[in-house]
Protein backbone atom coordinates (compact mmCIF):
# COMPACT_ATOMS: atom_id res chain seq x y z
CA UNK A 1 0.00 0.00 0.00
CA UNK A 2 1.03 3.38 -1.03
CA UNK A 3 0.50 6.68 1.04
CA UNK A 4 0.94 9.96 -0.29
CA UNK A 5 0.61 12.80 1.33
CA UNK A 6 -1.27 15.64 -0.67
CA UNK A 7 0.14 19.59 0.15
CA UNK A 8 -0.92 22.51 -1.96
CA UNK A 9 -0.41 26.51 -1.32
CA UNK A 10 -3.95 27.04 -3.29
CA UNK A 11 -5.88 25.80 -0.37
CA UNK A 12 -5.67 26.42 3.68
CA UNK A 13 -2.63 25.10 5.44
CA UNK A 14 -3.75 22.45 7.93
CA UNK A 15 -4.62 24.05 11.64
CA UNK A 16 -4.38 20.80 13.19
CA UNK A 17 -1.81 17.57 12.82
CA UNK A 18 -3.45 16.62 9.45
CA UNK A 19 -2.90 16.33 6.02
CA UNK A 20 -5.04 18.16 3.09
CA UNK A 21 -5.42 15.23 1.76
CA UNK A 22 -3.90 11.59 1.98
CA UNK A 23 -3.59 9.78 -1.92
CA UNK A 24 -4.21 5.46 -1.25
CA UNK A 25 -4.59 3.00 -3.31
CA UNK A 26 -6.03 4.80 -6.17
CA UNK A 27 -8.17 7.00 -4.39
CA UNK A 28 -7.47 10.63 -2.47
CA UNK A 29 -9.31 11.54 0.85
CA UNK A 30 -9.63 15.46 1.92
CA UNK A 31 -9.28 16.32 5.16
CA UNK A 32 -12.39 18.54 5.62
CA UNK A 33 -12.11 22.34 4.34
CA UNK A 34 -13.58 25.28 6.13
CA UNK A 35 -13.96 28.16 4.11
CA UNK A 36 -10.45 29.81 5.11
CA UNK A 37 -9.00 32.33 2.16
CA UNK A 38 -5.87 30.33 1.38
CA UNK A 39 -4.01 33.50 0.73
CA UNK A 40 -4.89 35.37 3.82
CA UNK A 41 -5.86 32.44 6.02
CA UNK A 42 -9.25 34.51 7.43
CA UNK A 43 -12.65 33.30 6.99
CA UNK A 44 -14.96 34.27 4.35
CA UNK A 45 -17.49 36.52 4.85
CA UNK A 46 -20.91 36.44 3.21
CA UNK A 47 -22.90 33.33 4.91
CA UNK A 48 -23.52 30.16 3.76
CA UNK A 49 -23.28 30.77 0.10
CA UNK A 50 -19.86 32.29 -0.25
CA UNK A 51 -18.23 29.78 2.51
CA UNK A 52 -19.63 27.17 0.72
CA UNK A 53 -17.98 28.11 -2.32
CA UNK A 54 -15.01 28.81 -0.89
CA UNK A 55 -15.03 25.23 0.76
CA UNK A 56 -15.32 23.75 -3.13
CA UNK A 57 -12.98 25.93 -4.30
CA UNK A 58 -10.54 25.11 -1.10
CA UNK A 59 -11.24 21.04 -2.38
CA UNK A 60 -10.83 21.73 -6.28
CA UNK A 61 -7.37 22.72 -5.21
CA UNK A 62 -6.89 20.03 -3.10
CA UNK A 63 -8.45 17.38 -5.45
CA UNK A 64 -6.16 19.29 -8.38
CA UNK A 65 -2.74 18.65 -6.11
CA UNK A 66 -3.17 15.32 -6.10
CA UNK A 67 -4.05 14.43 -9.72
CA UNK A 68 -8.02 14.34 -9.24
CA UNK A 69 -10.89 16.74 -9.92
CA UNK A 70 -14.42 16.75 -8.72
CA UNK A 71 -15.66 14.26 -11.82
CA UNK A 72 -13.69 11.92 -10.14
CA UNK A 73 -15.45 12.21 -6.70
CA UNK A 74 -17.26 8.86 -5.30
CA UNK A 75 -18.10 10.54 -1.83
CA UNK A 76 -19.22 13.78 0.10
CA UNK A 77 -19.43 14.60 3.83
CA UNK A 78 -21.64 17.89 4.25
CA UNK A 79 -21.10 19.41 7.62
CA UNK A 80 -23.81 22.11 8.64
CA UNK A 81 -24.17 24.66 11.46
CA UNK A 82 -27.76 25.17 10.49
CA UNK A 83 -29.30 22.72 8.75
CA UNK A 84 -32.01 25.58 8.09
CA UNK A 85 -28.93 26.59 5.22
CA UNK A 86 -29.70 23.30 3.35
CA UNK A 87 -31.29 24.89 0.01
CA UNK A 88 -28.56 27.63 0.00
CA UNK A 89 -25.74 25.28 0.39
CA UNK A 90 -27.18 22.65 -2.10
CA UNK A 91 -27.32 25.23 -4.79
CA UNK A 92 -23.46 26.03 -4.70
CA UNK A 93 -22.40 22.41 -4.19
CA UNK A 94 -24.73 21.30 -7.33
CA UNK A 95 -22.95 24.19 -9.44
CA UNK A 96 -19.42 22.03 -8.21
CA UNK A 97 -20.74 18.75 -8.05
CA UNK A 98 -24.23 18.66 -9.81
CA UNK A 99 -23.46 16.78 -12.81
CA UNK A 100 -21.34 14.43 -10.91
CA UNK A 101 -23.83 13.30 -7.94
CA UNK A 102 -21.45 11.63 -5.79
CA UNK A 103 -23.01 9.57 -2.07
CA UNK A 104 -23.24 12.11 0.10
CA UNK A 105 -24.03 12.77 4.00
CA UNK A 106 -25.06 15.92 5.42
CA UNK A 107 -24.94 16.32 9.18
CA UNK A 108 -26.12 19.18 11.27
CA UNK A 109 -23.60 19.73 13.46
CA UNK A 110 -22.73 22.16 17.00
CA UNK A 111 -19.92 23.84 15.93
CA UNK A 112 -16.99 23.92 13.71
CA UNK A 113 -13.38 25.38 13.26
CA UNK A 114 -13.44 28.88 13.85
CA UNK A 115 -17.13 29.57 13.95
CA UNK A 116 -17.76 27.94 10.19
CA UNK A 117 -20.86 27.52 8.71
CA UNK A 118 -19.72 24.26 6.57
CA UNK A 119 -17.20 22.30 6.27
CA UNK A 120 -16.80 19.14 3.53
CA UNK A 121 -14.88 16.53 3.28
CA UNK A 122 -14.59 14.33 -0.13
CA UNK A 123 -13.30 10.76 -1.32
CA UNK A 124 -12.17 10.63 -5.01
CA UNK A 125 -10.42 8.63 -7.12
CA UNK A 126 -7.09 9.21 -9.02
Amino acid sequence: MSREIVQTEKAPKAIGPYAQAIKVNGFVYTAGQIPLDPRTGEMTEGGITAQTRQVLENLKAVLEAAGSSFNQVVKATVFLKNMSEFTAMNEVYSEYLGDVKPARSTVAVAELPRGALVEIDLVATV
